[in-house]
């Protein structure tokens, strides 16, 4: 659990890439760079969008060597799903890519509510395709 501040959401990242490194995938590998900008992405989110007062977010990562991927999930208290059409930011917006960003780097993602109340957005990466430098 992260406090739902943007100190919280750079923890996360932090926590993130010590997990890839014990996993063999160490900083500054291709797979730890691209799962540290979806965490970083998703766990912003949760804290711009997702955010109820008194309630934190939580970060799950999951290796799973037999399908040879990294799954990113982050859930917070909000109910509110991420649209499934976004719009495009014009290029003066100050916002609005994040998930764009996402939907770059991750192999497949989205979103699904979480019981009791909120929602986990997710997203999955091939080992593969992050392989080190």
């Amino acid at each position: 659990m992260f406090g739902a501040t943007r100190r919280g959401a750079r923890l996360a990242r932090r926590v993130a890439v010590r997990h890839l490194a014990a996993w063999g995938h160490h900083a500054g590998t291709d797979l730890s760079d691209t799962v540290a900008l979806l965490v970083a992405e998703l766990a912003g989110n949760a804290v711009r969008h997702g955010r109820v007062p008194g309630r934190d977010f939580r970060l799950a990562l999951r290796l799973d060597r037999a399908r040879a991927l990294v799954r990113v999930e982050v859930a917070d208290a909000c109910a509110l799903l991420p649209p499934a059409v976004r719009p495009v930011p014009a290029d003066d917006d100050e916002s609005g890519r994040g998930l764009l960003l996402v939907d770059a780097l991750a192999d497949r993602w989205g979103a699904e509510p979480r019981d009791p109340v909120g929602k986990t957005v997710w997203a999955e990466v091939s080992v593969a395709a992050g392989r080190d430098r």
